[in-house]
């Protein structure tokens, strides 16, 4: 198993690495790690360059695809369509980059607080949608919802269970709730409990997701630390999410959000895809980087070629 640290990686080492070299090189890098989602079917920000490629070039270490289809895919500003596999392919090509992708444990026996959505079963975590991930080159999985999705936490611990079983040796697993995703009793400080967290670690989870302080009612620093430092207790991970649209608020914000993240104790730092349609703004990636791990670490994953 590599010991080098992710904040070391370039792109050909990101290309060798299997789950456990990922996640010790995640491990080394003690709390300097940065996710930035985005929306496969969101135009680009400008064109002639995927929302992917702007994400990388302003500090992100990992790429989540949100609303990737897999069995209808579309990422949009890629020139050629084809299948899943190959889009994946195509943007770590073009990104040097982990990629992972958002698959959403829609229970059908949620109760809503608002109309939810139907989403098409390529982004569900049915059997059939996990069973097709064997045939792709990914890196990691997200169990979680968006938002009018009726994702429950009940329905993310058995999405574990049937992701570990299926490919469970060969990605890794994130899981948990960026907001209450349109389910009644799960919002606030309610999306997450300490026996949660141990239910999803328990189901094979090697990396839980938990709303950063200051981004849903109620969730403060001293409730996400305890959370926290239950998932290391566990012998997981932790993540800290932006996943309420505030990957769009001034940079004092940002720098306020990563800080306290810090001091939680997240593993990795999550910036969501509502900034702009479909991505983070990206002078915020490139805020939260510097707070993080400041300008020596921020400026290297920025300019690093993906043909190192």
């Amino acid at each position: 198993m590599t010991s080098q640290r992710l904040l070391n990686c370039h792109a050909s080492d990101f290309r060798k690495m299997n789950r456990d070299e990922l996640l010790q090189a995640i491990k080394a890098s003690e709390g300097r790690v940065l996710v930035s989602e985005t929306v496969c079917a969101a135009p680009p920000l400008y064109p002639g360059v995927t929302n992917q490629e702007i994400v990388t070039r302003f500090g992100a270490d990992l790429l989540l695809l949100n609303m990737f289809d897999l069995f209808n895919p579309v990422i949009a500003g890629v020139e050629f369509t084809g299948d899943a596999s190959a889009l994946i392919d195509y943007i770590k090509t073009l990104t040097g980059r982990p990629v992972g992708i958002n698959i959403e444990p829609v229970d059908p026996h949620a109760k809503p607080v608002e109309q939810l959505l139907k989403l098409p079963e390529g982004r569900t975590s049915s059997e059939h949608t996990l069973s097709a991930l064997k045939n792709i080159d990914i890196d990691f999985v997200c169990l979680t919802g968006n938002p009018q999705t009726g994702v429950t936490n009940d329905e993310i611990e058995r999405a574990i269970k049937r992701t570990q079983a299926l490919i469970g040796d060969d990605v890794i697993i994130i899981a948990g709730k960026m907001h209450g995703a349109g389910v009644s009793g799960e919002a606030g400080g309610l999306i997450i409990d300490l026996e949660t967290i141990e239910r999803f670690v328990q189901a094979g989870a090697d990396i839980i997701l938990i709303p950063s302080p200051g981004t849903v009612p109620g969730i403060t620093v001293d409730m996400a630390h305890q959370w926290v430092k239950q998932v290391h207790q566990l012998g997981a991970l932790a993540m800290l999410t932006i996943g309420t649209s505030q990957e769009g608020s001034s940079a004092h914000t940002i720098e306020q959000i990563a800080l306290q993240n810090k001091m939680v104790g997240a593993d990795l730092h999550h910036i969501g895809d509502a900034g702009y349609t479909g991505l983070a703004i990206p002078e915020n990636i490139t805020t939260y980087s510097i707070a993080i791990r400041g300008k020596r670490h921020t400026y290297l994953r920025m300019s690093s070629s993906p043909c190192r």
